[in-house]
């Protein structure tokens, strides 16, 4: 079989038999399936032409969707059975997104075309006779996509909904707030959009490139494009995790709200909105009004991300220098007044302050490993992103944790050796790297492990200009992750990824009917290159290496 991700149990006819759909098959939609079967037919309909109309009283569906816990393929809520026969094709999930997800298997083996928007002429439908049973091995399988550095419309964002969808992966982590850009509309403050959305210029390549794109670059969502993200995602069983970050990565909103800076050692009021790439130093004061400041974008917030459709909310907390709070009175007078062990001891305050706030409405907070620094909140999640360290202290702790090694998952950076790779950034990681990420630390205990809620792959956008540029980064490798998080794969010197690629071979066309500007197996093509332009410098190698 060519399906991505691999399911747990899918038996072939031995025969090789096929199910043969007609110019016009019926849909019997049992009670709870309703949006399972809008989904279906407004997307199958779109490249078969199919209506998909109801089953007369009595007559034999074609296709036949049903939500039954005890019927579906496994234990779990997005488990579910997949059948064709004979009589048709039948659809059970333990509940909605189990069911869901069978409907994306069904898709992939109705073949690529059937992820075009209108039909071919010419074309029959047919499926092959198989019985699936399957559910996915975590519950947090995502994609951290940076809207920050640079922005993606609202329909590129919703179109990624759907390519997460259509590997069944079910988080997208937004990070909406970051030095170069404040992306997400807070009515009672509007400059964070109108003076931090948008920076006159940027780098054009790694921070190390001597070159510039002086066009300014912006942009943001209003509040109802948040809803209707968040509207879309959850149709599709994407939960969507916002991320504000705090106390670091803040220079956009310092230039917006210059009181929020350590105004006592930098002239906050002549800050504008980074344009460059790296760890800034301009970071949040430690004061009361900021707290407040914050609880007003976090009010807000909550309001555009409802608890039963996101509960966890996103702070951030990495990559906060000290050097401002270690020369600012006002920082000083505070770790002072709080007690707390220096500098880590008022970041840990900073955090442990928004942990309670949130929890006391009902959220959770997740944050950077960095949040580890001066002690964890008591009711953090951690998502540990500069290598297992964190997260394993994280789990054996009992905190948890949502796994996104840079080493291993970090789908900026090259994904081969050599000259040709597009603004090459940080280590080379190939499809076969990522196909071996093992999300669980084989040197967790059993009840540390328990505490990881699954993995997610993070795709910062420093140099990724446009849609295509992400494209290119993103895939094909989001597919070797998505199997490693959804299937139950063996230990990674035991995978065979051949195999994988041989089932690589037709997802390739998925993607083409998609439209996805994914990475070649031989290599980018002419116009995917950036020459000279430069990536991350490494210490021995070539300069755009």
């Amino acid at each position: 079989m060519d399906l991505i991700p691999v399911p747990q149990v899918a038996v072939p006819d031995g025969d090789g038999r096929r199910l043969v759909l007609g110019p016009e098959p019926v849909l019997d939609a049992g009670p709870g399936t309703e949006g399972v079967a809008r989904w279906l037919r407004r997307e199958l309909g779109s490249a078969t032409g199919w209506s998909l109309p109801p089953a007369a009283p009595g007559a034999r569906a074609d296709v036949r969707l049903r939500i039954d816990p005890e019927g579906a393929g496994g234990p779990g809520p997005e488990s579910y059975a997949l059948t064709v026969g004979a009589e048709g094709a039948e659809l059970t999930g333990a509940s909605p997104a189990g069911l869901f997800w069978a409907a994306q298997t069904l898709r992939q083996l109705l073949g690529p075309d059937a992820y075009r928007k209108a039909p071919l002429p010419g074309r029959t439908w047919s499926l092959p006779y198989i019985g699936i049973a399957d559910g996915p091995r975590f519950g947090w399988r995502g994609l951290m996509l940076d809207v920050a550095r640079h922005f993606m419309p609202k329909d590129g964002v919703l179109r990624y909904i759907d390519l997460l969808a259509a590997h069944k992966l079910n988080v997208l982590h937004l990070h909406l707030t970051d030095d170069q850009g404040w992306r997400v509309e807070i009515k009672r403050y509007p400059k964070l959009t109108g003076v931090g959305g948008w920076r006159a210029r940027s780098r054009w390549g790694h921070r190390s490139s001597p070159l510039w794109n002086e066009t300014p670059h912006g942009g943001f969502y209003t509040q109802d494009d948040i809803r209707e993200i968040v509207a879309y995602a959850a149709e599709r069983h994407v939960r969507v995790v916002p991320e504000i970050d705090v106390p670091g990565h803040s220079q956009a909103a310092i230039a917006a709200y210059p009181e929020l800076g350590n105004t006592d050692v930098v002239d906050t009021a002549a800050l504008e909105v980074w344009d460059d790439w790296g760890i800034n130093e301009n970071v949040l004061a430690p004061t009361e009004a900021v707290l407040r400041f914050y609880e007003g974008v976090f009010e807000e917030l909550l309001e555009l991300f409802p608890a039963e459709v996101s509960p966890f909310v996103h702070v951030g907390g990495d990559e906060c220098p000290k050097t401002q709070w270690k020369a600012s009175g006002v920082a000083q007078a505070r770790i002072s007044e709080l007690g707390v062990d220096g500098e880590d001891g008022l970041q840990s305050w900073f955090i442990r302050h928004f942990d309670g706030w949130l929890a006391a409405r009902g959220r959770r907070l997740i944050g950077w490993d960095e949040i580890l620094e001066g002690g964890l909140a008591p009711g953090a999640a951690v998502s540990s992103w500069r290598g297992y360290a964190g997260g394993i202290a994280a789990a054996e702790a009992g905190h948890d944790v949502v796994m996104c090694p840079e080493q291993q998952v970090y789908l900026d950076h090259r994904q081969a050796g050599g000259g040709d790779e597009p603004m090459p950034i940080g280590y080379v990681r190939t499809l076969e790297d990522v196909y071996r990420f093992e999300p669980v630390p084989p040197k967790l205990s059993e009840e540390a492990a328990a505490h990881v809620l699954g993995a997610q792959a993070n795709l910062w956008t420093e140099v990724m200009e446009d849609q295509s540029r992400v494209d290119y980064q993103a895939f094909p490798r989001l597919a070797a992750f998505a199997e490693v998080v959804w299937s139950r794969l063996p230990v990674p010197e035991e995978r065979d990824h051949a195999e994988f690629e041989a089932r690589m071979a037709v997802h390739y066309r998925r993607l083409d009917a998609l439209g996805v500007g994914y990475r070649p197996p031989g290599g980018p093509l002419p116009w995917q290159r950036r020459p000279g332009v430069l990536g991350r410098p490494i210490e021995g190698a070539p300069p755009n290496v």
